[in-house]
């Protein structure tokens, strides 16, 4: 053997050596093999996503953003159920994000906010199911004094909040349908109040669940009133029959007196996922964790709105999400609050 081939035998000799006596050296309390920490995370990583539902909600400031969180106070449970709340720009998006966005399952929405999408997706109301009507949102057109019917608001200004909103979609979308073409504005409410008293601007238009703070509690000179809205056959798709009247707004509206208004239906929907997948099994167990625990919405604490929700209303045009009409067909005692 050569001498050059005989110093790299040498060479591998000792090279293998040493790694045996740094294997061998190994103290018992050393980290684990580099995989160890890779299956550690991969089994946290699928512990945590095993139950999650993603809920779509709104407006960081909105009601129904507080809603979404409120319930999932109410259903979450380690390692059983995780709900997701999350913050959207409003109705339309949350339409988007429960046809489109990965990880959304469910969402609240106002029911006109499919009006939209029906040239868009004209099978809609097959992949969209609702879980639970929640409750109505009222239609309030507050005007000034000079303001005597809706006619007059033609080529006025009329606020209808940030846009994002509540009223910022469905305002609009009303007095489209009462063929009404007015100034619109999108400004905060506060704001066009103030503007409103001044003269600057004619009209407010709120959808919200009465009683309005601003209304209850504002102070208002004699001839600001709200306008009548009467329910008709342009309403009978997504809207509901409904009245403002002195209890609710006892300085504003006189005793003997109604104000008709329409209100707009405000649900929790559901992607239709199909049986035996991952995501239907997890709107059933969140169906199993809501209905069962609905009951503890109505404490102290929570939005006093939950007291009005019945678990058996059902929703225009739309289905139910099997589970959970099996779940109240399993429940005939069930209905938790008083439809309104």
């Amino acid at each position: 053997m050569s001498l050059s081939k005989l110093a790299f035998t040498v060479a591998l000799a000792l090279v293998g050596l040493q790694l045996a006596a740094n294997a061998q050296s190994r103290s018992p309390r050393d980290p684990p093999a580099p995989t160890a920490p890779r299956n550690a995370d991969t089994a946290a990583k699928e512990r945590i996503n095993a139950w999650t539902v993603g809920l779509a909600g709104g407006l960081i400031e909105g009601a129904p953003l507080r809603l979404a969180a409120e319930i999932a106070r109410v259903a979450n449970e380690e390692d059983k159920l995780h709900v997701i709340p999350i913050v959207t720009t409003g109705a339309t998006e949350n339409v988007n994000s429960l046809l489109y966005l990965k990880g959304v399952d469910a969402a609240i929405i106002n029911m006109d906010a499919l009006d939209e999408y029906k040239a868009q997706v004209p099978s809609i109301e097959k992949r969209i199911v609702y879980v639970l009507n929640l409750f109505p949102a009222e239609l309030h057109v507050f005007v000034r004094p000079e303001i005597k019917s809706l006619d007059d608001l033609k080529g006025k200004k009329v606020n209808f909040n940030t846009q994002g909103t509540a009223a910022a979609y469905s305002g609009p979308l009303i007095f489209s349908r009462l063929g009404l073409n007015v100034e619109k504005m999108f400004i905060p409410h506060q704001v066009a109040l103030q503007q409103m008293k001044s003269g600057e601007i004619a009209a407010v238009v709120f959808i919200t669940s009465k009683p309005v703070d601003a209304f209850l509690k504002g102070r208002w000179d004699d001839g600001f009133k709200f306008l009548p809205i009467e329910y008709d056959p342009r309403f009978e798709d997504y809207y509901l029959p409904s009245s403002l009247d002195s209890k609710d707004y006892p300085n504003l509206v006189p005793a003997d007196k109604r104000v008709a208004t329409i209100a707009v239906p405000t649900i929790l929907a559901a992607y239709n996922w199909q049986p035996q997948t991952d995501r239907y099994r997890r709107m059933v167990r969140f169906v199993d964790h809501l209905f069962g625990r609905l009951d503890r919405l109505q404490s102290a604490g929570f939005d006093t709105k939950w007291k009005d929700v019945n678990l058996r209303a059902s929703v225009p045009t739309l289905a139910r999400f099997g589970p959970a009409q099996e779940w109240l067909d399993r429940s005939p005692s069930a209905t938790v609050g008083l439809s309104r």
